[in-house]
């Protein structure tokens, strides 16, 4: 099974996304076949806000890192960090990954549809067997946060040669009727993120094909690290976590396999 047929599988295909090497040989470990990275962890993880090419460095090492593991590695390269096409689509052959994530924003605003989708078809001219997931931010942003101006863009982006539509919508944004509606008109894999008020389930009854954790895991790891740390200043009990031995046990399997 490729990493494209993950997406017509009975179920959709969730997708952990990752944010240094720790992180994504835990998801493997779990039983994850294919492994996101996220920009917002991956330039947290360094101190940096995301956006801005921010997570560009740290995501060409940890997508490189991860190249000997037996998972689908699909990156997010935020807009494709460059403005020229080409620039993009050479980029996104260096990686050497089975997906990526681009989005049609840069600094906090859409970009023009042609110009994203210029990209999408450099991309797809360069590495036609890359899956380009392409994102789409209207409701993101707020901006032109309408089905009907969704639909238009994904449209163009699959003209152009996306091989999956990503949508993530803030929640309550959307019915789950008009998430019917998107998937009966898209005629590629849409992707959403997480939402707490879905399960797996009632998304792939609604055509939903992948849903992404997005940054969500790196943020619930912070919490749960404070947590611990809070707990012990304030004379309670910690919680219990995956004892050590095991933890290095885990790390030390999978080590071998890692690029240098």
């Amino acid at each position: 099974m490729t990493f494209h047929d993950l997406h017509h599988a009975d179920a959709p295909l969730v997708l952990p996304n990752a944010w240094d090497v720790g992180s994504a040989i835990a998801f493997l470990d779990a039983g994850f076949e294919a492994i996101g990275t996220t920009s917002f962890g991956v330039s947290a993880a360094s101190g940096r806000p995301d956006g801005d090419g921010a997570s560009k460095d740290a995501t060409v090492a940890l997508v490189h890192a991860l190249q000997g593991l037996p998972a689908y590695v699909t990156a997010d390269v935020e807009d494709g960090f460059a403005d020229d096409p080409d620039t993009v689509a050479e980029f996104v052959a260096g990686l050497g990954v089975a997906g990526i994530n681009i989005e049609d924003s840069a600094d906090g605003a859409l970009t023009p549809a042609d110009r994203h989708a210029a990209k999408v078809a450099a991309i797809k001219s360069r590495t036609p067997e890359v899956f380009i997931n392409a994102r789409i931010d209207n409701y993101w942003f707020g901006e032109e946060a309408t089905i009907a101006a969704v639909l238009e863009r994904a449209a163009t982006y699959v003209e152009a040669g996306a091989d999956g539509i990503f949508i993530p919508f803030v929640p309550g944004a959307v019915s789950p009727e008009d998430l019917a509606m998107i998937t009966s008109d898209v005629p590629v894999p849409v992707n959403v993120l997480v939402d707490p008020t879905l399960t797996l389930t009632e998304l792939g009854r609604l055509g939903i094909r992948r849903i992404s954790t997005g940054s969500l895991p790196y943020r619930a790891a912070v919490d749960a690290a404070v947590a611990v740390a809070t707990a012990v200043r304030d004379n309670g009990h910690p919680a219990l976590a995956t004892p050590y031995h095991v933890a290095q046990e885990q790390l030390a399997k999978y080590a071998p396999l890692l690029s240098s």
